[in-house]
């Protein structure tokens, strides 16, 4: 038998053949005499039997998918060895529904053995040891299924995953598993295996997909709210696990973070292109709700301007979410004097024609905030070039001023259109715009194909005040935290520090105009508060994200494979913060709900000018 650690994809002769949009990379097809389960899945990443026929593996039935791309079965060696690091169970690939199998049968199966990498190779995710192209024998049914491993706060280390081999690019997969020392190889160890967890905490709310995030690790980095805490890149959070169910999709339950799954959940671990390892549950637990109420922010008194950012998620005038977005900006949002919204889209969505107007979809929208007892808000934008701005094809989206007139006043500069660069005068000694609204560099490469800073200039209490709405480059493409390329790339990030390096220096030059200037950055800034592309908005205290102000446990605005974490901020310049009056609320109402309406949470900033 070959070495696992000796035998590397790269020496294969490799094909690819394409299912459901992924990619299987195969060999040119070996004999290899009987195997093991787990000699097929040895001591690393990826199977000293890649690419060969294997014969006759024999294992018992665990679990069957019937559904989605990937359908097949699991078996898993009732006999394992005494490797930790050699897993007993592997998943069979059939393509279709499988047929005259059933849970508790032993089989056995010939195929040939493939390193499955779910998204394709790209993605640089890990791969997924199979058998595919498979035959099946079924020798008896009735058997008992081996019985199940607990992954438990005990069994999974602190450390989340060995840096990766330079010589091989960064990548783990021909690393000896260290299942012990840490989390990612414990979970490779189990791969295909029946695993259980117990009474586990939902730390990512069931979203579309019918799946869910828990936590095997109760304190880690919980939050006062149930969440799992990310507060660096070095605290990964090991305990996070996501649940899916081989169930009806009616039966599973609808969870908020915070919620308990009772009892044992039971099934095969998975490894899939959304969230990595993934108990796929033949038995589900119960859920135990935790009582997870949206939360209300403080309405702002007299003498305070209440800035807030919201993304709304891809709003147009089709959706059916406007009441429920009027009832958090009026109800949860205490109707703030002004409110940035991220993800207005055109006037008929992604009907890709050439519209670029919205003011369809703001009228709709300032009509549901008047009609749930809000102010009648005015509003502000600059129309983007037709689909020059990134988002949904069609839908041009861009962000987008509310303001409360009976509170504040816009200062209207005419001049402002979607290729005309906003930029910085003095008016009686102050810091202004030369157009308002009007975008900041709206030609430069740093907003190619990404939606452009909104800049507009307000007036409260005689004071001027200069906000700056943005949505930075999302994250998508980056590798996940389960890649196999450890630490994982953040491709993504070379475009938002461009960007922030453009706000950030628009900034600069306000306060250089006035030193005092009042300032506000905000929006969807898409990374962490911890982040070099917030470090550069930052500069040597041009900036300051107000999040910091919160407690690290209440930093988040956005949950992801179970990690609470911060995407969206408000940034103040020195005058605001040196003022020692501003108070800063992330408001929780949808990041941690399966009924979201958005996949933000809401940010409010209160600051006396």
């Amino acid at each position: 038998m070959p070495s696992k650690s000796s035998t590397r994809l790269a020496a294969l002769t490799v094909a690819a053949v394409c299912s459901a949009a992924s990619t299987v990379l195969v060999t040119s097809p070996a004999h290899a005499d009987t195997v093991r389960i787990h000699d097929i899945q040895g001591d690393t990443r990826m199977s000293p039997y890649a690419g060969e026929q294997v014969t006759d593996v024999a294992g018992i039935v665990t679990g069957i998918r019937t559904y989605g791309s990937s359908r097949g079965f699991w078996i898993q060696d009732p006999a394992p060895d005494a490797d930790p690091a050699t897993s007993e169970g592997v998943f069979v690939f059939t393509g279709s529904t499988p047929k005259g199998v059933a849970v508790g049968d032993a089989v056995t199966v010939s195929g040939t053995v493939t390193e499955y990498v779910p998204g394709g190779t790209s993605s640089g995710n890990q791969s997924l040891t199979e058998i595919t192209r498979a035959t099946f024998t079924v020798v008896s049914s009735g058997n008992p299924v081996p019985a199940a491993t607990v992954v438990d706060a005990r069994s999974v280390p602190a450390a989340y995953a060995p840096a990766g081999d330079p010589a091989a690019n960064g990548s783990v997969n021909a690393l000896p598993l260290r299942p012990s020392t840490y989390a990612l190889d414990r979970y490779e160890s189990l791969e295909g295996m029946n695993v259980q967890v117990s009474d586990a905490r939902v730390v990512g709310a069931t979203d579309p997909h019918t799946e869910l995030w828990v936590t095997v690790k109760p304190w880690e980095n919980r939050n006062r709210r149930g969440g799992t805490v990310y507060g660096s890149y070095d605290a990964q959070n090991t305990g996070r696990l996501q649940i899916q169910s081989l169930g009806r999709a009616a039966d599973f339950p609808d969870a908020n973070v915070g919620d308990t799954l009772t009892g044992t959940t039971t099934g095969p671990l998975d490894f899939n292109q959304y969230g990595g390892y993934t108990l796929v549950a033949n038995e589900l637990g119960t859920l135990e709700e935790g009582g997870l109420e949206r939360e209300t922010t403080r309405r702002q008194r007299a003498g305070e301007l209440a800035v807030a950012t919201y993304n709304v998620e891809n709003l147009d005038p089709s959706d059916d979410t406007f009441a429920a977005h009027a009832a958090a900006i009026v109800d949860n949002l205490s109707s703030p004097d002004i409110v940035s919204l991220e993800e207005i889209q055109d006037n008929n969505g992604v009907t890709d024609d050439g519209t670029v107007a919205a003011d369809a979809t703001m009228t709709k929208l300032i009509e549901a905030i008047e009609a749930a007892g809000g102010p009648r808000y005015d509003w502000r934008s600059v129309d983007p070039v037709d689909k020059a701005d990134g988002g949904q094809p069609g839908g041009n989206i861009r962000q987008a001023f509310l303001f409360n007139p009976d509170r504040v006043s816009f200062t209207d500069r005419a001049g402002g259109d979607a290729t005309t660069a906003v930029g910085v005068t003095e008016v009686r000694g102050r810091a202004a715009l030369t157009v308002s609204p009007g975008r900041i560099d709206p030609t430069s490469e740093a907003f190619e194909d990404s939606r452009k800073p909104l800049a507009g200039e307000f007036v409260f209490r005689g004071r001027t005040v200069i906000v700056i709405a943005n949505h930075f480059a999302s994250k998508g493409g980056d590798q996940g935290l389960t890649s196999q390329y450890q630490p994982p790339s953040r491709g993504s990030e070379t475009q938002r520090h461009l960007q922030a390096k453009a706000v950030h220096d628009f900034t600069a030059k306000l306060l250089k105009t006035q030193k005092n200037a009042d300032v506000v950055v905000l929006g969807d800034i898409n990374d962490f508060e911890f982040s070099e592309t917030t470090e550069i908005l930052e500069g040597d205290g041009t900036l300051w994200s107000a999040v910091k102000s919160l407690p690290e446990s209440e930093r988040y605005s956005y949950v992801y494979q179970g990690n609470s974490q911060v995407l969206d901020q408000i940034l103040i310049s020195p005058s605001i913060r040196r003022g020692c009056t501003f108070s800063y609320d992330s408001v929780h109402v949808n990041a941690e709900f399966h009924d979201q309406i958005s996949d933000h949470d809401p940010q409010v900033l209160r600051f006396r000018p």
